[in-house]
């Protein structure tokens, strides 16, 4: 039987790829991928044929790499951070019983909303919730429905996709929507270029969050009413007693 692995590459760094991702990649014969992640581990694998798509090509893309495997070749689907978070995996494995001669196997991969933590501090310490603020495939009118919910439970939330071109105000307008629940002071995060070139992370209240720049390649962290800045981090307590 023919194998398509679906790979999470984490963060972006081939430092933050596991073991297992690095292996899976090396057994294949054909990569495939937006450009952008494949460009990310291209370097690190020169001996291997490399198909790409550009974005929003998500189809496409997945019925390339199905099609390469049928032909009895290894072939990686990669994505960045866990291919089973907002990634491929879920549209290979609805695809796939087309091509019942290929083997789907998925590998799990650092996702942002731990690879943005680890960086911010400990923000995830207690029950969060992860949401994505685009609305290509959601209606805004439910994210709205989540992060009122997410915030009326003082969940920390982690916002992936919190601003585009096109949606220069949704951080904006989920603040608002946070701020029925949360109080201005809650401690929150951005977290930049993850594991890559320009990584940078900043900590600051709910209101001036508000106000704050982001763009397809930040990762924002609302905490509950318990997060604190402790040492410059964000860090969320679990709980333990301690003196």
């Amino acid at each position: 039987m023919s194998k398509l692995y679906v790979v999470g590459i984490g963060p972006g760094k081939f430092e933050g790829m596991t073991h297992e991702a690095a292996r899976a990649l090396k057994e294949s014969d054909v990569i495939v991928g937006y450009t952008v992640y494949v460009d990310l581990v291209k370097d690190h694998f020169p001996d291997k044929a490399f198909l790409t798509t550009p974005m929003r090509r998500e189809v496409e893309r997945v019925e390339l790499a199905l099609a390469e495997a049928a032909k009895g070749q290894t072939v990686a689907m990669v994505c960045s951070g866990d291919a089973g978070v907002y990634g491929m995996s879920g549209l290979i494995e609805e695809l796939a019983e087309k091509y019942p001669g290929v083997e789907v196997v998925t590998v799990p991969g650092v996702s942002a909303v731990l690879s943005g933590a680890a960086i911010l501090g400990a923000p995830l310490m207690h029950d969060f919730a992860v949401i994505s603020l685009s609305d290509l495939m959601t209606p805004w009118a439910t994210i709205e429905k989540r992060l009122r919910a997410a915030a009326g439970a003082d969940f920390v939330i982690c916002l992936y996709n919190p601003s585009s071109h096109k949606r220069k105000d949704y951080l904006q307008r989920a603040c608002d929507i946070v701020l029925e629940a949360a109080s201005p002071e809650t401690v929150c995060g951005v977290a930049r270029n993850i594991g890559r070139e320009g990584e940078t992370t900043q900590v600051m209240t709910l209101r001036e969050l508000r106000d704050t720049e982001v763009d397809m390649f930040s990762t924002v962290f609302i905490g509950n009413s318990q997060t604190q800045i402790i040492h410059g981090k964000m860090v969320t307590p679990r709980g333990y007693d301690h003196d």
